[in-house]
């Protein structure tokens, strides 16, 4: 009997050709589709309903059986609920990171374990050793390990990724040639449970907003804010300062949550924008810990997707938090967002931006 490999299929080109890969290497290959969310998208359709028939198609088409599993209840449990909890904290988090720890390599995994599966496998791209390490994938472009940082060695052992040494366009090179109807299908962007709507709208339909002051580093109200958690540090986009000062563009240097304003300044190179230390939470490691307690440490680190790596020291705190020295002055660290710590293409870890230093000093004088 040849070994069993559940794949978890999104519907989309990436999971789908991972699933034929792995059919043609000879695989018993299961596809299974999770639906995390409950809700319509604005215009009425249920866009995982669209999903869902694209799967079924092509686990037709490359003759494998599927399945699909919800998984809305702990979604909502572990990812959402947190997702609302940083926002009312201030804070910008990034719920694709605690998906794919809570969600993809926990729940589904266990889901697949219960399918009598070996392996589970999915269309991310990312590549892995013998010993489990989480490697960059082969496309720079497309590289997902950031996403991955907190799943351990011991369920990426248990993991594949079939698509991680390739580049996007030949993933749809074989799509095309072997005629799945996903080929051509527009990847998915932005968080899952929210997709094409109005950010705005959908989180204001949970989170009261409190219309609040805009202020400049003189103490100036400038405009008004629609409430905290609809902007993020470094944003330009939104603000409708237009017309006030220098006539530069204006951009998000901070929040006030105690006064409810919003810190605002004129010039994409504020110094207000850039910092060179933070700290973090939530710390996970891939494997074994790299770092030993209050030693400072050089690596390389991005502190948002598709960052080019930045250099820096990095010192385990008592408290087990780290302190992030950049080597270079980082524009937009933004607190709620990960910092992922490389060694080369492996993903050592990574851990929550919570506090940023340097500018967040002098910002809290304003």
């Amino acid at each position: 009997m040849s070994e069993r490999v559940v794949v978890g299929m999104s519907g989309g080109v990436d999971s789908s050709v991972a699933a034929l890969l792995l059919k043609e290497q000879g695989y018993d290959v299961v596809g299974v589709f999770m639906k995390n969310w409950e809700e319509q998208e604005e215009n009425g359709a249920c866009t995982a309903e669209e999903d869902w028939r694209d799967v079924r198609e092509v686990c037709d088409l490359i003759g494998i059986p599927y399945y699909s599993v919800n998984f809305a209840k702990e979604y909502w449990d572990r990812v959402f609920s947190y997702f609302l909890k940083e926002y009312r904290a201030g804070r910008t988090p990034n719920p694709d990171v605690l998906c794919n720890r809570e969600i993809k390599f926990r729940a589904f995994l266990d889901f697949a374990m219960e399918l009598g599966a070996e392996k589970m496998a999915t269309g991310h791209f990312v590549r892995t050793d013998a010993r489990g390490s989480l490697l960059r994938g082969a496309d720079p472009n497309k590289d997902q390990s950031y996403f991955l940082y907190m799943v351990h060695e011991n369920q990426l052992r248990k993991a594949m990724f079939p698509v991680g040494g390739m580049t996007k366009a030949q993933v749809r090179q074989i799509a095309e040639a072997r005629h799945l109807p996903v080929s051509r299908k527009k990847d998915s962007t932005g968080v899952c449970f929210i997709g094409e709507r109005n950010f705005k709208k959908f989180l204001s339909g949970f989170l009261p907003a409190q219309p609040g002051d805009m202020v400049s580093t003189d103490g100036e109200v400038v405009g008004r804010h629609d409430g905290l958690m609809y902007y993020t540090l470094g944003q330009r986009r939104g603000l409708g300062i237009g017309g006030r000062g220098d006539g530069r563009s204006w951009f998000v240097i901070g929040k006030d949550l105690a006064e409810n304003r919003l810190l605002v300044a004129q010039g994409e190179d504020h110094p207000l924008l850039y910092s060179t230390r933070c700290l973090a939470e939530d710390v996970t490691w891939v494997g074994e810990t790299p770092v030993e307690p209050g030693v400072p440490f050089r690596c390389a680190c991005k502190y948002r997707y598709r960052q080019p790596d930045q250099p820096v020291e990095v010192t385990l705190r008592a408290d087990n938090t780290l302190l992030i020295r950049s080597l270079t002055p980082q524009r937009a660290v933004t607190p709620g967002q990960s910092a992922v710590l490389y060694d080369g293409d492996r993903c050592l870890g990574g851990a929550i931006v919570t506090t940023v230093l340097d500018a967040g000093e002098m910002k809290a004088e304003l």
